[in-house]
């Protein structure tokens, strides 16, 4: 009995679309579940390794691209449910972390 792989697909809005840290981001992610991930830019594919930083980068897919994903075996539906959220909260990329720590001000220097 073969198993009907799960599939789902999101829209792509991060600015860079899906450039070095957005890919990487998804292939960790995809790393951590079992089951074989794949993703396309079109529901006919042709469809990628979604573990492979290098093939994810090679897709170049722009903003606005629909990634379409699948995945079979134990957990697929999980994966793909976490792979489709952190492209929907945009690779939780909020620049925020990236802030330069406050410089103190120096006594005396006005006045």
């Amino acid at each position: 009995m073969s198993e009907t792989p799960a599939s789902a697909s999101t829209l792509l809005t991060h600015a860079a679309g899906l450039h070095a840290r957005p890919s990487l981001k998804l292939t960790m992610l995809a790393k951590t579940f079992a089951t074989k991930i794949e993703l396309a830019l079109k529901p006919e594919g042709p469809w990628i390794d979604a573990k492979s930083i290098v093939k994810v980068m090679a897709t170049k897919a722009p903003r606005g691209s629909t990634l379409h994903f699948r995945a079979s075996g134990p957990g697929a539906a999980e994966a793909l449910e976490a792979l489709v959220g952190l492209v929907e909260r945009d690779f939780d990329d909020d620049g925020a972390a990236e802030a330069p720590a406050k410089v103190p001000e120096k006594d005396g220097a006005g006045g």
